[in-house]
């Protein structure tokens, strides 16, 4: 019975089965890979792999190789056009927080070609393990192959009474490729703040083209006045291929104009003045009336008068409102000249109006 019992107790044991054969630490192909074209420079990120093709921990990574193909797709990366390094210390690391590790490469020996200008290069990365080999290719990504342009020289900006203006240099020469449309693109960012806002795409096709010399320009009308901003442009190449989406590649940018945008630009001088006396048989008075300012900002307006060799004398202690006052202080056997000016909400004062006259029986 002892013997029966050792004998069952063995069998038991014996169920474990065989030891597992050890892991391959071969890291599992990422499938986020993503890249970004700016001019000649693709970036390439992706995350990196925390977990081995047999679901265990990458206790050890080595090189990740940086496939491209032109025109045609991966199927395995072949010799890489370049290698990035493990980050420091991760080899034999364990990333308890569970926080996504992110590599980047960026690929300076990127060239497009103006032969393949409607296609498009492929991108992959492969993961090695310490020994060199990998699990395969990542997802690939793709980059356009059109050519971009120079940044447009001599870009600059300044500030004017309707807005702010945003000039450049046409090259003068034809830069451009056949079949390629190009926009001028406009972003600008406040100085509190790293973020750009695209502000206008300008058609720059014939200025890219040779067709048109000399300074372009756009006006931004979308700021906020007491503010400081930085503006920079680029060069966007355009393939436009009927039944499919655009393909846009931005170029470098130009150097950044800085500008602080403070109005001292007083609003549009009124006109139209006319001035009618009102008389017997109730109170006189003078009514005047003018056109209205137009300006976005306007706050009000002044009215002034003065007798023949007298200086003008503003009459209202308020801004006005609307384009039309009524002056009761007048008095019998007298002539009073009118005139208006505008101000906006800073207190920008424009010149006077042409003067109006009116008399007093």
């Amino acid at each position: 019975m002892l013997l029966a019992g050792a004998t069952i107790w063995l069998s038991g044991c014996a169920s474990i089965g065989p030891p597992e054969a050890p892991s391959l630490e071969l890291p599992k192909p990422p499938t986020d890979l993503h890249a970004a074209r700016k001019g000649d420079k693709v970036t390439l990120t992706w995350t990196i792999p925390r977990r081995t093709t047999d679901r265990q921990s990458v206790r050890y990574l080595g090189k990740t190789q940086i496939c491209r193909s032109i025109v045609m797709a991966l199927k395995q990366c072949g010799k890489p056009v370049g290698e990035a390094a493990p980050p420091a210390g991760f080899a034999g690391t364990k990333k308890a927080d569970g926080k996504k590790l992110t590599a980047t490469f960026v690929d300076t020996s990127f060239a497009a070609e103006q032969e393949h200008a409607t296609e498009f290069a492929s991108y992959a990365v492969e993961v090695l393990n310490a020994a060199g080999r990998g699990a395969g290719i990542s997802n690939q990504v793709r980059v356009a192959l059109v050519p971009t342009l120079a940044p447009f020289g001599d870009f600059a900006a300044h500030v004017s009474a309707q807005g702010v203006m945003v000039l450049w240099q046409c090259p003068g020469t034809a830069e451009g490729g056949s079949g390629i449309k190009y926009l001028f693109r406009i972003y600008r960012r406040l100085e509190s703040s790293s973020s750009w806002n695209k502000v206008a795409d300008v058609d720059a096709t014939q200025c890219a083209e040779g067709e048109r010399a000399g300074i372009s320009s756009f006006l931004d009308q979308t700021f906020e006045w007491e503010k400081t901003y930085f503006y920079r442009g680029t060069v966007v190449s355009v393939i436009e291929t009927a039944g499919k989406p655009a393909v846009e590649v931005e170029g470098d940018d130009t150097t950044e104009a800085k500008v602080s945008a403070h109005d001292v630009f007083p609003p549009a001088v009124p006109s139209g003045m006319q001035a009618v006396f009102s008389g017997p048989g109730q109170q006189t008075f003078i009514d005047l009336i003018w056109a209205p300012v137009s300006d976005a900002d306007l706050a009000g307006y002044n009215v002034y008068r003065h007798e023949a060799g007298s200086a003008p004398v503003k009459l209202n202690s308020d801004l006005v409102r609307t384009p039309a006052f009524r002056d009761s202080q007048v008095g019998a056997g007298r002539t009073y000249f009118y005139s208006v000016s505008a101000v906006d909400q800073r207190g920008n004062e424009s010149g006077r109006s042409e003067e109006a006259s009116e008399s007093v029986p």
